[in-house]
């Protein structure tokens, strides 16, 4: 995706960080999804950002797309402050979540277009970019199809299609595989890797660590709604003690899932005995 062919948003203040969160906090009645989350990500960074069900994931990553309001805290996106000036954050931001809304009653062109025109994406910009996006992902053919027949996995594809209609230098996304066939999440992490390289920032959400392992860099994980530890695996390995481990085992020691780990050590050890 090295020939990028939609307009360009808008110009923000350039500065060291893609995305700087600051003391960020979200409650729910007396549930504290959310307490005082601060982390950066520059340009050019894929940031992963983990942590087990209900550990505030999902609630951070809709903070950071608008759609909730923090009660507590500031996110600046590209040094613009989402409170005071959210469309210009928006345009330069595109969001792929877990478990996408899709108007199903369009087909994907139009959806497509749907979306361009929330972005203000010029009409010759949209053709000149869209066609190279929907052969990229496989959706060529299904273009003029409604949204309702297509399968979950083409669905995921058309989001994120939608997400990088308008070129956005960031991209927030949740859960990118689910639904994915291996060829099309080969493609996916090859899609991001990319724009890393171009400079684009990608905030990762994913229950893989695997993916997390291969993309990221440097990797948060939030743990009863509070970040535990960032680092790249190097500085993970190192707060955990465990040199040389994977990322998964990295994890289940730092978000204390002892128990956890001991039934794996068990089943294995029953399986070598075998």
């Amino acid at each position: 995706m090295s020939d990028r062919t939609t307009a360009r948003p808008e110009a923000l203040p350039e500065g060291p960080e893609a995305i700087r969160v600051d003391h960020l906090t979200k409650r729910f009645g007396t549930l504290a999804a959310v307490e005082d989350v601060s982390f950066t990500v520059g340009p050019g960074e894929i940031f992963g950002f983990l942590g087990p069900n209900g550990a505030g994931k999902t609630t951070t990553i809709r903070m950071l797309a608008g759609l909730l309001k923090p009660d507590a805290g500031e996110i600046r996106i590209r040094g613009r402050d989402f409170a005071s000036d959210p469309i210009s954050c928006k345009r330069v931001t595109g969001f792929i979540p877990d478990r996408p809304f899709l108007y199903e009653k369009l087909t994907g062109i139009e959806f497509l277009e749907f979306m361009a025109s929330l972005y203000g994406v010029a009409p010759e910009s949209f053709t000149r970019g869209v066609f190279p996006l929907l052969s990229l992902f496989g959706l060529d053919d299904r273009r003029d199809h409604l949204i309702e027949s297509y399968s979950h996995g083409m669905k995921q594809k058309l989001i994120m299609i939608s997400a990088l209609i308008h070129d956005p230098p960031i991209i927030i996304v949740d859960e990118p595989m689910v639904g994915l066939d291996p060829r099309s999440a080969r493609l996916v992490k090859e899609v991001f890797k990319q724009r890393a390289r171009e400079g684009g920032t990608i905030f990762l959400s994913t229950h893989s660590l695997e993916v997390a392992e291969e993309l990221c860099g440097r990797i948060a994980i939030i743990v009863g709604g509070r970040i535990r530890s960032v680092g790249d695996l190097g500085a993970l390995r190192r707060e955990a003690r465990m040199a040389d481990s994977s990322l998964e085992e990295i994890f289940l020691e730092l978000t204390g899932s002892f128990e956890l780990r001991e039934t794996i050590a068990a089943l294995q050890a029953g399986g070598e005995r075998v």
